[in-house]
């Protein structure tokens, strides 16, 4: 889930029938009638928070109040810096409930909050190809002002909510990065407020140490004010192809052949159903469109999207049709990739869709704030979470590896290339290799699931085929084997000659449950 993905609840049908309902009225519903919480009040505050915030987007970008504001707002960051009181590590104020990840981070509770209000598109440079952002500019609001415009970036993470600062802090992922890498490859440059309060930007060019140590670091260098990002021309519609597959085999042959080619495939993405069936989808940007072949799978009335995919595998049948751009940049964001059938049980129902659809998804930050102490203990034992990025060479056996371990399906499947730069991120070998996000989010399907041994197995096989964890999910390895997986040499080296020891915790700090043997 990204990147980009996340699970929310477990279904209250699965989860809660032999438990005892848990103490207060309130709880109990919570966790036995989640969907009528999230119908009756969760849809609606979503859509209304959405008209509010696209529209205040919209006005700000058309008057152009955002390059001049930026200035006074990064100066009321740079201010609460230089007036920190060195006590406690500084952390920004944005509430924990408020992040697409389904973490709360503990950090928030004893550091200093800093105050970053910076949600804007600041300008777009269609002669350099270039747009500078804000670092809680959203996915959605940001292709929405781009593709208006004739363009978009190159790397665009799924769901709509996730924002620049987060992608760039954390990591993105897409399936455009076989081509283009993560999301931090498609960015230029970086400003930030460092730990004295200065203000710097950085790029391959100008401080290009910290340019490399930013991605993955969470927000313990310094923060983040303005990002620059490359954008590309944008065509109406994305022509994809739908290749059914019958055996973990061809499934994994055809995912690599696909991504490994050199011409076209601009987009490469495969849904495993069981470990073996499945679909590889292919897609190319276009302008044309075959008649009678263009599906708006954006649309509220719409299929779920990945259950759309699976009727080409029922079928047998490989196909081709035209999506919309935005349309199919979001194609996972309705469903929630497909966490929204346990909190809608019934939301793919053609009856529901045509009625209410237009309300879906809820804010995913509002389904946290509402969740209840009840809820988020089931969810933690009882839903697996994570994305592990591991060299294309090991996909079979990772998917292996993940049958047997969580037997969750459907799995996301997406490729992507990681640059030989330097910084926490370093590919096998030393040499730029292709990758394969491996995407599981939902209830195990095995009697021995147990959240930290089992988690910690599979993040001992990603560690073993040199491979990576997203952090935004729960990660149970210590601090040595969190060093083991990411390289640190440049980020220590930063961390010492900046002063941030004191000024922001250490990175393990802010993304791991400090699981210990």
């Amino acid at each position: 889930m990204a990147s980009s993905k996340i699970s929310i609840y477990p279904s209250s049908s699965s989860s809660t029938s032999n438990s005892k309902p848990p103490p207060g009225w309130l709880e109990y519903i919570l966790v036995n009638y989640r969907w009528v919480i999230v119908i009756f009040f969760l849809l609606p505050a979503s859509f209304l928070y959405d008209i509010y915030y696209y529209t205040r987007s919209w006005v700000v970008f058309r008057i152009s109040s955002a390059p001049h504001n930026h200035d006074k707002k990064v100066a009321n960051v740079q201010r609460q810096v230089r007036t920190w009181d060195g006590v406690a590590p500084m952390c920004t104020a944005r509430p924990g409930w408020q992040t697409i990840s389904f973490r709360e981070g503990a950090y928030k509770k004893t550091c200093h909050k800093v105050a970053i209000n910076l949600v804007d598109v600041l300008r777009i440079d269609t002669k350099t190809q270039t747009v500078w952002c804000e670092p809680l500019v959203t996915m959605g609001q940001l292709t929405h002002t781009l593709v208006e415009l004739g363009w978009t970036i190159p790397v665009v993470p799924e769901m709509d909510d996730l924002t620049v600062g987060g992608l760039v802090m954390g990591t993105g992922i897409e399936t455009s990065s076989h081509k283009h890498g993560l999301f931090q490859h498609i960015c230029l440059s970086y400003e930030l407020v460092l730990a004295d309060g200065s203000l710097v930007t950085c790029s391959k060019d100008e401080n290009p140490d910290l340019f490399y140590s930013v991605p993955w670091s969470y927000g313990t260098l310094g923060f983040l004010t303005a990002v620059e990002m490359k954008i590309v021309a944008a065509q109406r519609f994305v022509k994809v192809e739908y290749k059914p597959c019958n055996s973990l085999e061809n499934l994994v042959s055809t995912f690599r052949a696909e991504t490994w080619k050199a011409e076209g495939n601009q987009f490469v993405e495969g849904l495993l159903y069981s470990l073996q069936s499945g679909v590889v989808m292919t897609a190319n940007m276009c302008n044309t469109a075959e008649i009678g072949k263009i599906n708006e799978i954006g649309r509220w009335y719409k299929p779920w999207f990945f259950t759309h995919v699976e009727n080409y595998l029922a079928r047998g049948e490989c196909g081709v049709e035209y999506i919309p751009l935005r349309d199919y940049y979001h194609r996972h964001t309705r469903s929630i990739f497909w966490e929204i059938q346990d909190i809608i049980p019934f939301g793919n129902n053609v009856a529901f869709r045509y009625l209410l659809g237009w309300l879906v998804p809820p804010k995913v930050s509002l389904l946290k704030l509402t969740q209840g102490q009840a809820m988020k203990e089931l969810y933690e034992k009882n839903h697996f979470i994570q994305d592990m990025l591991v060299p294309l060479d090991s996909m079979k056996e990772a998917l292996e590896v993940f049958h047997k371990e969580v037997k969750i399906y459907p799995i996301w499947l997406c490729p992507f290339k990681v640059e030989a730069n330097p910084g926490m991120l370093r590919p096998v070998g030393g040499r730029e290799a292709l990758y394969v996000d491996i995407g599981t989010y939902g209830t195990p399907g095995v009697n021995n699931y147990h959240p930290e041994e089992t988690t910690r197995r599979i993040e001992a096989f990603v560690r073993k085929v040199k491979g990576f964890q997203m952090m935004y999910a729960d990660s149970y390895m210590t601090l040595e084997e969190y060093r083991e997986m990411f390289d640190h040499v440049l980020y220590d080296k930063l961390r010492k000659g900046m002063v941030c020891e004191k000024a922001f915790p250490q990175v393990y700090d802010k993304v791991n449950r400090k699981f210990r043997i």
